[in-house]
């Protein structure tokens, strides 16, 4: 398959790409924005995404800001170019080096030295890591658009099967995380290493008691307060992660697809919080 015919553009900065997608969209085009590619080009391929015009930024690669990993205090800010690979193999500490253990997840090794962090989480595919990620350590995605830098919360931001909050003519710039998690883990379920998870979990143990995330039952990646509620009421052990699995298998409602059945889904999720919060509680034991 190959991508319907698009115009090619190349913003020099960020004020430049927001110049570009006015621009074209003012005359009639139906611009998207670039960076390593790894998930649009495949839906244009297939014909799922045909924007008439792309701006590539490529080129901003040269801004220390957009390319670089800055933590200040309790709070991490990723640069908007910054690769899935560069925090693969970053020491980030262990408030966020869950971030750098869940990148094996992330497709193969080609695929994250080219995608980026911001890029997947505008995305806003509902298995991505990075859309788990930022709900678990409430990330504010930061944008800068023609009114305009403003910032939105996590929480804020999903809204729907790849429909997120930032605006078409808004470029990300980077990507803040501002709950550290020493005891936290990511995990998932697909056919295949490196195929789209079918159910895939970020849980954390610390702080108010604990937090539950799945992704591949909603058509956004969501929090669970029922599975948050369990874990707030009890001591970390098996016992207790036994009963959070179970009720966040209760309580998300998944769809019946090609990949599996809503009970099929259940199970995963029941199975995947189970685990993943054994793997956060030995993350505790083991520092």
């Amino acid at each position: 398959m190959k991508p319907a015919a698009f115009a090619y553009h190349r913003a020099h900065d960020v004020p430049d790409a927001i110049g570009l997608l006015g621009e074209l969209a003012a005359a009639g085009e139906e611009p998207k924005l670039i960076a390593g590619g790894q998930s649009l080009v495949p839906m244009m391929n297939f014909r799922l995404a045909r924007p008439t015009a792309l701006v590539d930024l490529g080129p901003l690669r040269r801004d220390p800001a957009l390319t670089g990993l800055r933590r200040e205090g309790a709070q991490l800010e990723i640069g908007a170019l910054v690769t899935h690979r560069a925090v693969e193999v970053a020491k980030l500490g262990p408030g966020f080096d869950v971030l750098s253990r869940a990148m094996r997840w992330v497709g193969h090794l080609p695929i994250r030295s080219r995608g980026t962090v911001a890029g997947s989480i505008v995305h806003g595919d509902a298995t991505a890591e990075w859309c788990l990620l930022a709900l678990l350590l409430d990330a504010v995605i930061v944008a800068e658009g023609p009114g305009g830098r403003r910032e939105i919360p996590a929480a804020e931001m999903f809204h729907g099967f790849y429909t997120t909050a930032v605006e078409p003519d808004e470029v990300v710039t980077a990507v803040r995380f501002t709950r550290p998690a020493p005891r936290a883990a990511l995990t998932e379920f697909a056919r295949r290493h490196g195929d789209f998870a079918i159910v895939d979990v970020a849980v954390s143990l610390d702080g108010d008691g604990g937090r539950v995330v799945v992704g591949g039952v909603a058509p956004a990646p969501i929090r669970v307060p029922e599975a948050e509620a369990v874990l707030a009421a009890g001591d970390p052990g098996p016992d207790l992660f036994a009963a959070c699995a179970d009720a966040a298998a209760a309580a998300v409602d998944p769809p019946d697809d090609a990949a599996g059945s809503s009970a099929y889904r259940r199970r995963l999720t029941r199975t995947l919080v189970a685990g993943a919060l054994h793997q956060a509680w030995q993350e505790g034991v083991t520092r």
